[in-house]
C-alpha cells in the first residue's frame, strides 16, 4: 500500500501544480493536465491511499517525489 494516508485533495492539487500541472476542468472531480498527461482527482477528504498512489503514478512521479512536493 502506498504510504500516503489522509491526503486532502486541495493539497494534492497544490503539489501537482508545483510540477507543471494545471486545472483543466472542475466538477465532482478535478481534471488536471500538463499538456501531455491528464489526471483526475476526486473531491474527497481524505483521498484514499490507493487512489492517490494511482494518481501519482499517472502523473509520472514516484511516491517519494510527491511527498517532497506536499
Amino acid at each position: 500500500m502506498p504510504n500516503l494516508p489522509g491526503i486532502n485533495h486541495h493539497r494534492a492539487v497544490r503539489a501537482l501544480e508545483k510540477v507543471g500541472f494545471w486545472i483543466a476542468r472542475e466538477g465532482k472531480h478535478i481534471t488536471m493536465t500538463n499538456g501531455e498527461r491528464i489526471i483526475t482527482i476526486p473531491r474527497a477528504n481524505p483521498v484514499d491511499a490507493y487512489t492517490m498512489g494511482g494518481i501519482v503514478k499517472d502523473a509520472g512521479l514516484s511516491i517519494e517525489e510527491f511527498k517532497k512536493l506536499l
